[in-house]
């Protein structure tokens, strides 16, 4: 690899950093009783937020209650992001392309991955409904969107990523790049060959 693509290879391997200091996904929950909103956030390695206030409201719909010490993503979560961050650096010291297309490969697993798991994640939450829960609504789920907004009985819930996710998004978009530039032949070389 060129020298320039190993320096943007390993500075946006640090970026990832970033991830463990920026939340990266938002639960946003509007009502007329709540006005100023209601709102969770998901780190890498915790949940933050309204999240007592929620799992109050939760508990009379029957959902189950959100314990982040007991979602063993959170545990996993930092040491993925870890080694994604490694291995990016090992790439771009190294400057050998295969990989940089390896890490780009386990970067997009990792990612479809994440959002099936916390798709299934939410599914869990607002299909699996305590039979006994004071408020019932035959047919109705609580499961927000994974990426968009939609209303639940008289909540508005909006799902979206936030700046970790962002960092993500950035960092795995620069690395298609460098790659796609890393393995075009330049024009010259291709106009001697012809």
């Amino acid at each position: 690899m060129k020298k320039q693509t190993r320096i943007i290879l390993i500075v946006i391997s640090l970026m990832l950093i970033g991830a463990y200091f920026f939340p990266i996904w938002k639960i946003d929950l509007k009502a007329p009783q709540y006005p100023e909103g209601l709102g969770m956030k998901i780190w890498v390695s915790k949940i933050s937020g309204d999240l007592n206030t929620i799992n109050g409201l939760n508990h009379y719909i029957g959902m189950k209650t959100i314990q982040p010490d007991s979602i063993s993503e959170l545990k996993v979560m930092p040491f993925v992001v870890g080694g994604l961050i490694v291995i990016g650096v090992v790439a771009g010291v190294s400057g050998k392309k295969w990989i940089l297309f390896s890490w780009i490969v386990l970067f997009v697993i990792a990612g479809a991955v994440g959002l099936y798991d916390f798709y299934t994640w939410e599914y869990d939450y607002g299909h699996d409904l305590n039979p006994s829960a004071a408020i019932k609504v035959p047919g109705m789920s609580y499961q927000p969107p994974l990426i968009g907004s939609k209303k639940l009985l008289n909540f508005y819930a909006s799902s979206l990523p936030d700046i970790g996710a962002y960092i993500f998004f950035g960092v795995a978009l620069i690395a298609i790049i460098l790659l796609i530039l890393e393995v075009r032949k330049p024009k010259k070389l291709l106009n001697a060959e012809t």
